[in-house]
């Protein structure tokens, strides 16, 4: 991987004497197992005449493989660019928003926090992260969805190198076998699932489970039909359920739709008990364990023919919280640069089978990943999840799977459920 050299304004800013001690970005919780390494090594000494190197304190939910190994890579990388080392923490996805706010309450923030996208909002309202206008950085030329993700109150405060999104997965022999086309629109869907559902083989397998799983499975088809989460009573969000609640009762999907998370619907699709899916490409690792599995991806069908598909907009962004230490978050914003660079985010998203989020470098991506197509093609009209509510989509997003659960699970007319799920 390619990185650019620091530059000169940064490096007269990292020459500014530094009390390491008493940085605002120490990690108050130690480090454990995997990160000891790169801990023991962030102390080392660097320069002449005993100058101490700068360690900037990272922290980020990348605790599995090979992502964690990846970022570390990445990391180190940048940090060498810059100048500095690094002190990497990652922690469970499930707590690093209540740690981060934790964090900014105390006063020990990192230097450079890794957010879900849908949940910088929720930080950058307590003032714990700095505009990123504040170092010289835009978000000009990225996909339009990731601005609005990492922008709160008019104010850019992340950027993410790359990016997800789902779509919609089809067994080409299946497919083939029984003459059906690969289905464009919610007729065709509805009809080709019916077609290609035979024995114990379902035609389209989803994650319909009362969680953000299943909201952010049904986005696609809300959004594509016009509906909007600020309120989901409304005909064009109930026929997106009806259509669901169609493929459940004709048997084109199974009932246990609603209990199902991405990676059991995956598992099914390998299994050939599903001849489509809706899915993302981190199931492309586990899909090339069966070489013999031939597929495709396109974008999920529409309501009409010529319209786009609205997806929800995956993946992390980036921030530099705001430790009072300018020196430190200086060096940060350039580890955030240099993680946004064309080669770095090419590299990035290949390793990890995700989309750049500048759009200058979409079609060389395309040419070096063609598996992807399907997936950039999709990202390019993604919307984020927090862009029309902000930090109130937590809420408006319950909302929605305790209505997918009410009509799935529980039988209510899909109208009628939204209507419940949107006065609770």
């Amino acid at each position: 991987m390619k990185v650019q050299s620091a530059r000169k304004s940064v490096a007269i800013v990292l020459a500014l004497p530094l009390v390491l001690a008493a940085c605002g970005g120490t990690d108050d919780t130690g480090s454990t197992g995997q990160d000891e390494a790169s801990s023991d090594s962030s102390g080392e000494q660097a320069g002449e005449e005993g100058s101490e190197a700068l360690t900037l304190n990272v922290m980020d939910y990348y605790t599995a493989e090979p992502d964690n190994t990846f970022y570390q890579e990445l990391l180190d990388e940048c940090g060498a660019s810059v100048g500095v080392s690094i002190s990497r923490e990652a922690v469970p996805g499930d707590q690093i928003v209540q740690r981060a706010l934790q964090q900014a309450s105390a006063g020990t923030l990192p230097d450079l926090l890794m957010l879900d996208n849908p949940n910088l909002m929720e930080i950058a309202a307590t003032g714990a992260l700095t505009p990123l206008s504040e170092f010289g950085i835009s978000a000009d030329g990225f996909l339009p969805g990731v601005v609005d993700a990492s922008t709160y109150e008019g104010e850019l405060y992340g950027l993410q190198p790359i990016t997800n999104s789902i779509a919609l997965f089809y067994n080409e022999d299946v497919l083939a076998e029984e003459g059906v086309e690969v289905p464009q629109t919610w007729d065709e869907l509805r009809s080709a699932a019916e077609e290609l559902t035979d024995g114990d083989r379902y035609g389209i397998a989803f994650s319909a489970k009362a969680d953000f799983e299943g909201t952010w499975q049904f986005l696609p088809f809300m959004w594509s039909n016009g509906g909007n989460e600020d309120n989901i009573n409304t005909p064009e969000v109930a026929e997106a359920l009806q259509l669901w609640a169609d493929l459940v009762a004709s048997g084109a999907a199974s009932e246990s739709v609603v209990t199902w998370g991405q990676a059991d619907v995956n598992e099914q699709f390998m299994a050939g008990q599903a001849a489509m899916m809706i899915n993302g490409p981190w199931q492309f690792p586990v899909l090339a364990e069966d070489p013999s599995l031939n597929y495709e991806v396109v974008p999920i069908p529409t309501p009409n023919t010529g319209t786009s598909v609205v997806s929800p907009l995956g993946g992390e962004t980036w921030t530099v919280p705001d430790t009072g230490d300018e020196a430190r978050m200086a060096a940060a914003a350039e580890i955030l640069k240099c993680m946004n660079e064309d080669e770095v985010q090419l590299d990035l998203a290949t390793k990890r089978q995700t989309v750049p989020t500048k759009l200058s470098v979409l079609d060389e991506f395309v040419e070096l990943n063609p598996n992807m197509e399907g997936f950039t093609e999709v990202v390019q009209t993604a919307r984020a999840r927090t862009g029309l509510l902000g930090t109130e989509w937590p809420a408006a997003g319950a909302r929605i799977y305790e209505a997918l659960g009410q009509s799935l699970a529980g039988g209510v007319d899909p109208a009628e459920a939204l209507a419940q799920a949107q006065g609770s």
